[in-house]
């Protein structure tokens, strides 16, 4: 997205950032505070059966992988390969207005 104002386009791009590490950081809240519960009940309710690793191994790999992108650390997808994505779509649209 391209501005006539680059600080203004500047701020966004930061403030759009500030926002995706700060949800990051709530769903790890929500995460470290809700699977204590989901042990405790567990080994309450049926401690032969420790099904509480489902919930820890399913949601930290969401917590890794979410954890990874809010700081820019994901090796798939990344603003690069969205460029080069935007790049090859706008070409493409070029290519057919031209034989339009």
């Amino acid at each position: 997205m391209e501005s006539n104002n680059p600080e203004a386009e500047r701020y966004y791009q930061a403030q759009k950032k500030v926002k995706e590490i700060r949800e990051f950081y709530q769903h790890l809240t929500v995460f470290l505070l809700c699977n204590p519960i989901v042990i405790a009940v567990n080994l309450m309710t049926s401690p032969g059966y420790l099904y509480f690793w489902y919930s820890l191994l399913g949601w930290g790999v969401a917590i890794i992988l979410h954890g990874l992108k809010a700081f820019d650390r994901f090796p798939f997808f990344g603003k690069e390969w969205e460029k080069r994505k935007m790049d090859e779509i706008l070409e493409k649209e070029n290519n057919k207005q031209k034989w339009d």
